[in-house]
């Protein structure tokens, strides 16, 4: 079994991947108010046939493609994409089986397939260098398609994503010992009746969110997940871990990470292990993000918006 003792007590960093792993969307949703509040920018979809994913495409510029979290819409970006979509071409990934989009692979893997999608959607699109930008799981993904093709990004932002979730549990922990865990908060995802799976979702939903509306949708996005999907996810982000590969990196990243003391991940303790994980990533810019919950785009839009233009410059 996983051994839960360097986290014990009341670590908020452990109750949040608890809540993660007894299925709470690491993904996140629109904000209605914002998108409505944006002006329509022209959406296209891009030629692209995949069982894994979906691309929405708007504006017109330096490319930037933009990866949502387990569980998500690609509306978690809208209001970011509408105000980047004046100067940039944005790139909208949608996964397949989250937030009401098919899903035909049962309970295969799923980290792995998507990241090799996401790498031949770049090179059929003939994008040259894009900029990325992955939040939590979206992140995990990014981390690893610029280990694996690093010839086709340009640079990255992960946004409250770690290169080994699991590693929340302790700095000795392995994926091997993360597998049985996996398994059971899969299995939980699985065997959840409709309204035990919506209460745990508004339980935990406060834990990564500050932001009211941004607890609401998140609810509804994974309501509308299809749960093999879900649970398959869940599963290979708990076991994969990409720390083995940070160190031979040469795309520029920049992590942010959340911080909040009242109710979220503490600063020092959330620094720690930032800090910790990300040692060995040669050249990587940390930044905190304080009085946030994991959706930092959602709880201080101003300071994301801010670090994204900076990131982009």
């Amino acid at each position: 079994m996983l051994n839960l003792r360097p986290f014990a007590g009341r670590s908020t960093l452990r109750a949040f991947f608890l809540a993660s792993a007894t299925a709470l969307a690491v993904g996140g949703a629109v904000f209605a108010s914002q998108a409505l509040a944006e002006p329509a920018a022209a959406i296209q979809t891009a030629p692209f046939a995949s069982d894994r994913l979906s691309v929405e495409v708007i504006g017109s510029g330096p490319d930037v493609i933009l990866i949502p979290g387990l569980a998500s819409s690609r509306e978690v970006w809208r209001p970011l994409a509408t105000r980047l979509a004046a100067t940039h071409r944005v790139h909208l990934v949608q996964l397949a089986g989250f937030a009401g989009e098919p899903w035909s692979h049962g309970d295969g893997p799923f980290v792995a397939p998507e990241v090799e999608e996401l790498a031949r959607y770049v090179a059929e699109a003939g994008l040259d260098k894009p900029a990325v930008i992955g939040h939590s799981m979206g992140g995990l993904s990014a981390l690893l398609l610029a280990q694996t093709h690093p010839d086709r990004l340009g640079r990255l932002m992960i946004v409250d994503a770690l290169p080994f979730y699991s590693a929340m549990f302790g700095p000795a922990v392995t994926a091997d010992q993360a597998r049985p865990f996996a398994a059971q908060a899969s299995a939980m995802i699985l065997g959840a009746d409709e309204a035990a799976f919506r209460a745990q979702q508004g339980q935990m939903a406060a834990g990564l969110a500050r932001d009211p509306a941004m607890r609401e949708a998140m609810v509804d996005w994974s309501m509308t997940s299809d749960r093999r999907a879900f649970a398959a996810a869940m599963r290979d982000v708990m076991t994969t871990d990409a720390r083995p590969g940070l160190a031979g990196m040469t795309t520029p990243v920049t992590a942010l990470y959340a911080t909040d003391p009242e109710g979220g991940p503490p600063p020092a303790m959330a620094q720690a292990l930032w800090e910790r994980e990300y040692a060995p990533l040669p050249g990587v810019r940390l930044i905190r993000v304080d009085a946030s919950r994991h959706f930092i785009m959602a709880d201080q839009p101003a300071r994301f918006d801010e670090l994204v233009d900076e990131f982009l410059r």
